[in-house]
C-alpha cells in the first residue's frame, strides 16, 4: 500500500540554502569591552584554581592591568579618528563607535580603576586574627552573626569575587552608552546591573542593612528592567525594527520599504509614545531622577562604601550616555513630546534632591540626595538638544565621577568601634583632629556645591549655558536656586568639621594604604584641574559631542 500523500497546504518547497553569511565583527574597535570582559572571565578562573591566600593579589593585578589596557585601547581608537572622522556603526549594527561612546567609555574605565583602588583597601579595619580585612564580608554565603561567619573571619577568608564582579559591571557599562539597537541596550543593562545587586549585599559591617539595600535595589531594578523591556517591545511593534536608525526613520516618516506583515501597526503613535515613555522610565531609574529615585538613599547607605562610590559615579555616566543616545539618535523627531516631560523631571529632581538633603543626618544619605540633585543639573544639559548640550553633559559626568569616588573614599577613613562613622554628629571637629582629611573632604563638598575653581563650577556653568542657549532659561534659573539650596548643606558640613568642638568619644581617622590615598589624590587633582583650567577638557568633550547614526 502506498504512503498517504502529504497535503500540499501543510508543506511548501523551500529554496535550498546556499550559505549562511558569517557575522562581521570589528574586534579592534570593540577591544576596550572585550579586554574587560576577558579579564572578568580570567578572574572567575582565578577563583576556581588559584590558592586562597594568593587570590587577592592575582585579582587586583589582573583587574588593574585590564582596566589600564582597555583605557589605552579607547585612547588609541580616539587618536585613530574613530571619535570624529571614522565614527561608524560596528558589530553588524549593534554598537556605535563614535565620539560620545569613546569619551564615556574612557570616563567609565577611569572611574572603574579609581573605584578598584578603594575595593582593594585592606588597612582601614584592625586585623582580625592576624589577617588583614577589607570592606567585604568574609564569606558572602554565611548568615550574618552565625558560627560559619565567625569561622570564616577566623580562617582569614576574603570575598575576592568582588573584583571579577566589578569588571563584569564595567563591561556592561561600556556597552550601555554605545548600544545602537534596543536588544544590545537591554543586554548591557542586565550585564552591569546584576553584579551591582550582588556587590551591594557584601558589606563586612552592618551586613543586614547591606543585604536589605541589595534586596531593595534588586526588586526596584527588576521593575525598572521590566518597564524597559516592555518599552522595547512596543517600540519594536511601532517600527518593525530594533535598530536605532530605523526607528528614527519611522518616527521621521522617511521609511520607504515597509514589511507587509508590519504595515498595520507601523507608525502607530500610541505604541511610540507609550514605548518611548517606558524606555525613558527605565533609564531615569538608573540615573536616579525623581520620581524614580526611591532606591538611591537606602542603597547608597547600606552598600559597602567602596561599592557606593563606584556605583554612584560609573552608573550615572553609563545611564546618561544611553539616555543621550536614545533622545538624540532615536527620538529627535519626538522632541516636542519629550522635552516638556524632561523639563518637569529635571525641575523636581533638582529641587527634590536639594531640599530633602537638608534634613539628612547620615553622610552617605546626604551624598545620595546630592547625587539626585546632580542628576537634575545634568538633565538640564540633556534638554538643550544641541551639540553643546551633549559636550557639556560629557564634561560634567567626567568631573562628577572623580569627585564622587573621592568623597566616598574619604567617608571610609572616618571610623569608630562599629566601622565607618557616617552619622553627621560624629564628624564634628574633624578639622581639628585630622586637618588634611577634613580639608580634602571640604574640596569635594565645594565641588559638589559648584564653587568657582572646582570642576563642579565648570560643569554646572557648561550645562546651564547649553540649556540657556537651547531656550531653557527658566530651567537654568531653577537650577541656580537649587544650587544655592544645595550649597547650604554642603557648607553646613564644612562648618561642622572646622568650627565645632571635637567630641572626646569621637571617631578616629584611619591611615589608609597607598591605594586609597591614590584614589583620593586623583579625585582632588581632577577636581582642581578641571576647575582651574577646564578649557582643554571642554574642547575634548566638544570634539566628542557628535553621535553617529
Amino acid at each position: 500500500m502506498s504512503a498517504p500523500a502529504v497535503h500540499s497546504l501543510w508543506t511548501t518547497a523551500a529554496e535550498p540554502i546556499s550559505k549562511i553569511d558569517a557575522p562581521k565583527i570589528e574586534y579592534g574597535q570593540l577591544s576596550p569591552t572585550l579586554i574587560v570582559i576577558g579579564a572578568a572571565l580570567v578572574g572567575v578562573l582565578i577563583e576556581a584554581f588559584v590558592p586562597r591566600r594568593s587570590r587577592y593579589y592575582a585579582q587586583v593585578f589582573v583587574s588593574v592591568v585590564a582596566l589600564c589596557a582597555a583605557f589605552a585601547a579607547v585612547v588609541a581608537l580616539a587618536a585613530d579618528g574613530f571619535g570624529t572622522t571614522k565614527a561608524h556603526i560596528a558589530a553588524m549594527g549593534a554598537i556605535a563607535v563614535d565620539g560620545p561612546a569613546l569619551f564615556l567609555q574612557g570616563t567609565i574605565l577611569l572611574a572603574g580603576l579609581v573605584g578598584l583602588f578603594t575595593f582593594a583597601e585592606r588597612r582601614l579595619d584592625p586585623a582580625a586574627h592576624g589577617n588583614r580585612v577589607d570592606s567585604f564580608a568574609a564569606q558572602a554565603a554565611s548568615v550574618p552573626g552565625s558560627d560559619s561567619e565567625q569561622a570564616a573571619v577566623k580562617a582569614g577568608f576574603t570575598t575576592t569575587e568582588v573584583f571579577p564582579l566589578l569588571l563584569f559591571a564595567v563591561g556592561g557599562m561600556l556597552i550601555f552608552p554605545a548600544a545602537n539597537d534596543l536588544v544590545t541596550l537591554f543586554v548591557a543593562l542586565e550585564v552591569f546591573s546584576l553584579p551591582l545587586y550582588l556587590l551591594c549585599a557584601l558589606a563586612r559591617r552592618k551586613r543586614l542593612m547591606s543585604q536589605e539595600a541589595a534586596v531593595k535595589y534588586f526588586l526596584l531594578g527588576a521593575f525598572a528592567s521590566a518597564f524597559t523591556l516592555f518599552g522595547i517591545a512596543l517600540l519594536y511593534g511601532y517600527a518593525g525594527s530594533m535598530s536605532y536608525a530605523r526607528i528614527a526613520q519611522v518616527v521621521d516618516g522617511t521609511v520607504t520599504d515597509v514589511d507587509p506583515a508590519l504595515a498595520n501597526t507601523m507608525g502607530n503613535d500610541a505604541l511610540l509614545l507609550v514605548g518611548g515613555a517606558m524606555l525613558l522610565m527605565g533609564l531615569l531609574f538608573k540615573v536616579g531622577a525623581v520620581p524614580f529615585h526611591m532606591w538611591t538613599p537606602d542603597v547608597y547607605q547600606g552598600a559597602p562604601t567602596p561599592v557606593t562610590g563606584f556605583m554612584a559615579a560609573a552608573t550615572k555616566v553609563a545611564a546618561f550616555g544611553a539616555l543621550l543616545r536614545l533622545l538624540y539618535v532615536v527620538l529627535p523627531g519626538l522632541r516636542w513630546d519629550w522635552r516638556p516631560v524632561m523639563w518637569a523631571v529635571a525641575i523636581v529632581t533638582m529641587l527634590g534632591g536639594a531640599v530633602v538633603a537638608i534634613t539628612q543626618t547620615d553622610i552617605k544619605r546626604l551624598l545620595a540626595y546630592s547625587s539626585i540633585a546632580h542628576a537634575g543639573f545634568i538633565l538640564a544639559g540633556v534638554i538643550a538638544t544641541s551639540k553643546d548640550g551633549v559636550s557639556s553633559v560629557l564634561f560634567y559626568l567626567a568631573g562628577y565621577s572623580f569627585v564622587t569616588i573621592g568623597a566616598f573614599a574619604v567617608v571610609t577613613l572616618v571610623r569608630d568601634a562599629g566601622g565607618e562613622a557616617t552619622h553627621l554628629s560624629k564628624w564634628a571637629g574633624l578639622g581639628r583632629r585630622s586637618p588634611l582629611v577634613a580639608a580634602v573632604f571640604a574640596v569635594f563638598l565645594l565641588a559638589f556645591a559648584g564653587i568657582p575653581l572646582t570642576s563642579g563650577f565648570a560643569g554646572k556653568f557648561a550645562v546651564f549655558k547649553a540649556a540657556a542657549d537651547g531656550g531653557a532659561a527658566p530651567l537654568v534659573v531653577i537650577g541656580v536656586i537649587s544650587s544655592a539650596i544645595a550649597a547650604f548643606f554642603y557648607i553646613r558640613v564644612i562648618v561642622l568639621m572646622f568650627f565645632s568642638e571635637p567630641r572626646p568619644e569621637g571617631p578616629t581617622v584611619a591611615v589608609p594604604s597607598p591605594l586609597t590615598m591614590l584614589a583620593i589624590g586623583l579625585g582632588v587633582a581632577v577636581t582642581l584641574v578641571l576647575g582651574v583650567a577646564p578649557q582643554y577638557f571642554l574642547d575634548l568633550a566638544n570634539q566628542a559631542g557628535v553621535f553617529v547614526r
